[in-house]
C-alpha cells in the first residue's frame, strides 16, 4: 500500500493525468475507508483530500466524476553505475602543483 511521501501517478481513462505525493493518509469512519490528502505535482502545486478504499490506495481502479481513475504508486528506477568522467579525465591528466588561497597575501 502506498504511504506518506510516496509519490504516485494518477491515470484517468488509462492515460497518465499527473504526479501527486500522499501528504497524509486518515482513517474514515467507514471500515477500511481513508481520507488521502494529496498534493498534486504541477503548476500551481493544488492540494486536495480524497476519500479513498485501501483497495484503490493499492491501485485499483475506482470511478471518480464519470471517469476511471487509479493511483499508481511510483518508484525510484534503479541507476547503472558508471564511472564518473571527472575520475577518468583526472587519472589521465598530471598532477599539478596545489596553491592554498589561504596563505595568499592580500593586496
Amino acid at each position: 500500500m502506498a504511504t506518506e511521501k510516496d509519490i504516485v501517478l494518477i491515470y484517468s481513462e488509462g492515460a497518465p493525468l499527473t504526479f501527486a505525493r500522499i501528504e497524509e493518509i486518515l482513517p474514515d469512519i467507514k471500515k477500511n475507508w481513508y481520507h488521502v490528502k494529496l498534493l498534486i505535482l504541477q503548476i500551481p502545486l493544488h492540494l486536495v483530500t480524497w476519500i479513498l478504499k485501501d483497495s484503490y490506495i493499492n491501485g485499483e481502479e475506482f470511478i471518480m466524476d464519470g471517469r476511471k481513475v487509479r493511483l499508481d504508486m511510483i518508484e525510484c528506477p534503479e541507476i547503472a553505475e558508471k564511472p564518473c568522467l571527472h575520475e577518468e579525465k583526472s587519472k589521465s591528466l598530471k598532477k599539478g602543483k596545489l596553491i592554498l588561497l589561504k596563505n595568499r597575501k592580500k593586496e
